[in-house]
């Protein structure tokens, strides 16, 4: 297994936001998450990003206890994310977005990091706006780009936060296209979305959290069709 959770918690005061959870994700599969607004979902990914510290249980990444590394050290030991919200460096070109995120993310010489940039602009559809200032691009390549800069780190695992939130019809399946083709190259992924069809469309399997325990796992269709999924997720009765 390329990402082992084993039994993570993490609180807030009396607030427990993730309880004992446990996955796995094969390396080269994708793991999709799915579950009510408030149900632990992005702290999930801070906690295997490292922006947030466990507060018991252990992540294991490519055989290796990371679970003690900060977010810089994870990401360098080949855990990329985007967030929910782009967070991109507004006043900064496209292209020196992607720059940075290879010299620090991936530690490459800044010639590489070129080289990197000018490939991944390509494989994302933001080529054309290599040269714009980051903080005036449209939704969907704000979005696109959030994908290119973790993408830059050069990752084994990407953690994508509701990339397609937001998004017309047209520009998720946009963006969904783009995601098979990283995906057809062997990047792991996990990814957290309100957009079940765009999920389903490329997840090998399905985990499903609510008030921060894990309500089901497993192959998505069955998921899809678990009562207890029906009920919390999509509020229907089976």
């Amino acid at each position: 297994m390329l990402l082992q959770v084993d039994n993570i918690s993490k609180s807030y005061g009396s607030l427990k936001v993730t309880r004992d959870v446990s996955f796995s994700v094969e390396e080269g599969h994708t793991l999709g998450i799915l579950g009510p607004n408030g149900a632990g979902k992005t702290t999930l990914f801070n906690l295997i990003s490292g922006d947030v510290r466990v507060d018991s249980g252990r992540i294991s990444f490519a055989g290796r206890d990371v679970s003690a590394l900060r977010p810089h050290q994870r990401c360098r030991a080949g855990i990329g994310r985007s967030y929910q919200v782009p967070h991109p460096f507004g006043n900064m070109s496209v292209f020196e977005n992607l720059v940075t995120a290879a010299c620090f993310g991936a530690q490459v010489s800044e010639r590489a990091a070129w080289d990197m940039a000018e490939e991944i602009l390509a494989k994302t559809g933001l080529l054309a706006q290599a040269n714009k200032p980051a903080g005036s691009l449209t939704l969907l390549n704000r979005k696109r780009l959030e994908l290119a800069r973790a993408l830059a780190t050069r990752p084994r695992l990407l953690l994508l936060d509701e990339i397609a939130g937001g998004l017309t019809e047209p520009e998720a399946a946009e963006l969904v296209a783009e995601l098979k083709r990283i995906k057809a190259e062997g990047v792991t992924m996990i990814w957290i979305e309100h957009v079940v069809h765009a999920l389903m469309s490329i997840a090998d399997r399905l985990l499903v959290i609510n008030f921060g325990e894990k309500l089901a796992e497993g192959e998505p269709q069955a998921v899809m069709n678990n009562p207890d999924v029906r009920r919390v997720y999509m509020g229907l009765e089976a």
